[in-house]
Parts: C-alpha cells; structure tokens; sequence
C-alpha cells in the first residue's frame, strides 16, 4: 500500500470515528431535549411568621406553598375539624339528626376554655351544638356531643382515629375531642389541610356553616373567632384554635374566580400573627396562580371504534374531574393529546383504561391522566362479530 493510499484510510477512519462520536452526541441531546419535561417557574414563597404552614388548591390537590407540612404539632381547637367530620357523617347515614335532644352531662359541665355555658341535666338540639362548636370553639358542645354519639368522649375518639386513618392522615393521632393540650395529641399542617378539603368535599351543605360570622344562644351572641371571615370576602371559613403548646392557628377557605385555596398556619404567634399569615398565604395563592377545569367527569372526550361488540362507538374521558393549577398565564401554553390503543376489542368495562390524555406545555410533556372507558360494552353476538371480523381482515 503506497503512503497517499495510508493516509487516506488513516483520516477516513479518523473522520468515520468522529462522525460516530458527534452524531451520538447529537442523538444524546436531542433525546433528552424530548424526554425533558416542561416545568413551570418555582415561585418564591412570602415571608410566614409561624411553625408550619401549607397553601392548598383545593380542586386540583396542588401544594403552592409550605413549610414543615409534616411535623406533628399541638392542633388545638382544628381537633374540632374531625369532630364535626365524625358528627356530619352520622347526620349523612341518618343516625343523628339536627333536632335531636342532647341531654348535657357532668363532663360537658366540667369542661375548660370556649363554652356555651351548658348545664348539666339540661337538653340542647344537636344543630346548636354543632354551630356553637364551629363558631365558638365550644369545648362543651364537642364533648356532649360526643357522649351522646358514643356513650363516651374515648368511643368518640377512637371513630376521629378510624376516620383519620381513612383521610390517609398518617401522622394524626387523637386523644380528645377538643384539642386542649395532650402528650400525644397531634397533628400537622398537611393532614389538617387533607382534612379540610374533605369536609368541602364531603359535606358541602354542612360546610357552610363554617362561614357564620355569629352565632346566638341562651341569649348570647358568639361571634366567629376567624377575623378573616370580616376581613376578606372571598373567605368562606374554616376555623381558628389556640393553646399554650399549640400557639395560634387558623385554617381559613376562600374562593376567587373558581379557584378555592386552603391555608393552614400552625403555631403562630397570636391571633394577629395568624391572621396577617393566612391573608398572606391566600393572596398569594390568588395572585400568583389560577386553576381551571380541564376535563369533566364522564364528559367524553373523545369518541373510537370498538371492534366485535355488541355496540361499535366507545367515549373516552376522565372519571374525576381534571382540574390543573399553573403560574398565571401558563395555562395558554398547555395542549393536549389523546393517546388512545389500536384496534380495539370487546369486551370493556366501565372505567377500564384504554389510552392516555397527556399534558404539554410549550411541546415539551408535562403530565399524563388514564383515559378510561365511559360505558360498557359486551361482545357481540354472531352476526355482529362475523361483520366485524370481515371489515377488520378487509382493513
């Protein structure tokens, strides 16, 4: 081989190694440009003056803001939350009802802090004890409601424990039904808001007797301890609690433009901490996102072909509704694309997932839902079948 022909082969593998090394490199970057998933900006928190607290939107489950939302800490009065949670499902099954009498005990008697001032021996309407609960805090109402319920204030206790463990509130553990100070008693910011959301969910018409701003009984008029509920009018409840170990803490709903956020603040320093802290967590949330309605539950969204069936159209969708919360103007970026299996086939049944509605913002992915089968559809019969089994050998 004379030295020109050397040479060659020597710098065309050079140049073929090259190539090799660059259009990897190449196919590297352009493959996680695809795989790179479009994030929205983090946006900075404001300044919160308290242990733990947590900004929730409530339809979409999206965390805006936290701090410490998993330490367990003295809950005080929100005790009270999973109180009226237990108490509203009865009154949903039916076996509490509203005018029914409650005969007050020596222990709803003997009770500390918020009271409406119950005598022993006397009778009160369950709907009084409740409001008087939710209003004021009212440690006599929650305990003789709880006896009346339950034979006793532990029973009681012991249904908040098996309704936690339900709500997945994985680091709540009750001792009372009132949320005075108790080794062991605790809960945190996350679970409370958990909680929260499942009274709006759960109990909508109870719910918005968390929005009284008073409350009368025996000739005195008690007004909500949630200064937030004169303060903004978008707030539509929730409840304040205070105790030496717990300090000051507030969980307060409101709603704006179809966006409905939970802030929860524990350990504030007084009720003016706590309230210029959920005021803050709420204007952010507003200011700074917006959530919307995406896809409604059992609403097709879109409709395929189902071979061999007793029936040939198929709709597609969501069984929940899809809400999405974003930064403010990113929900202009979002597209969406329905992923759905080929050559579909009986039998299939309700809610069976049949494809993915996927989430993209600016092209790049974002996140991915199951679309699932809005009906169901046997197999065909002979006839059906045998027509479809020619189209599809035809296709």
């Amino acid at each position: 081989m004379n030295s020109f022909a050397f040479y060659v082969l020597r710098w065309g593998f050079i140049l073929f190694k090259a190539f090799k090394y660059f259009s990897g490199l190449l196919l590297t970057v352009l493959l996680s440009n695809l795989a790179h998933a479009a994030t929205p900006p983090e946006i900075p928190t404001p300044t919160i003056a308290a242990q733990a607290w947590l900004l929730v939107d409530h339809d979409s489950g999206s965390v805006l803001a936290e701090h410490n939302v998993d330490k367990p800490l003295a809950p005080a009065s929100l005790t009270q939350l999973m109180t009226a949670y237990v108490l509203f499902g009865k009154m949903k099954s039916a076996t509490l009802r509203l005018d029914d009498p409650v005969t007050i005990g020596q222990q709803a008697w003997n009770a500390k802090g918020a009271r409406l001032f119950l005598r022993p021996g006397t009778t009160a309407r369950v709907e009084d004890l409740i409001k008087g609960m939710i209003v004021l805090s009212a440690n006599d109402a929650a305990q003789a409601l709880a006896v009346h319920t339950a034979k006793s204030e532990a029973g009681f206790v012991i249904e908040m424990n098996v309704a936690a463990q339900a709500l997945e509130m994985r680091n709540t553990v009750f001792l009372n039904t009132t949320g005075h100070d108790q080794k062991g008693h605790v809960s945190t910011a996350r679970d409370l808001a958990r909680l929260s959301s499942a009274l709006i969910r759960d109990f909508p018409d109870y719910y918005k007797w968390f929005a009284l701003k008073e409350f009368s009984y025996l000739g005195i008029t008690h007004y909500n301890r949630n200064a937030l509920l004169w303060r903004d009018r978008s707030v539509d409840g929730l409840k304040t609690g205070e105790t030496r170990s717990a300090g000051s803490c507030l969980i307060a709903t409101a709603s704006r433009d179809g966006m409905h956020l939970i802030a929860t603040v524990l350990g504030a320093a007084d009720e003016n901490a706590r309230v210029e802290a959920g005021q803050k967590l709420l204007d952010h949330g507003f200011r700074q996102y917006e959530t919307r309605l995406l896809y409604t539950a059992d609403v097709p969204a879109v409709r395929v072909r189902v071979w061999l069936g007793d029936q040939s159209s198929l709709p597609l969708g969501v069984r929940e509704n899809l809400y999405l919360t974003l930064p403010r103007g990113w929900h202009e970026k979002l597209s969406a694309r329905l992923v759905v299996k080929e050559m579909l086939q009986a039998p299939v049944k309700l809610g069976q997932a049949m494809g993915t509605l996927a989430l993209d913002i600016d092209r790049q992915p974002f996140s991915e839902y199951p679309l699932v089968a809005l009906k169901e559809i046997e197999t065909g019969n002979f006839f059906q079948r045998a027509i479809d089994q020619v189209q599809l050998w035809l296709h």
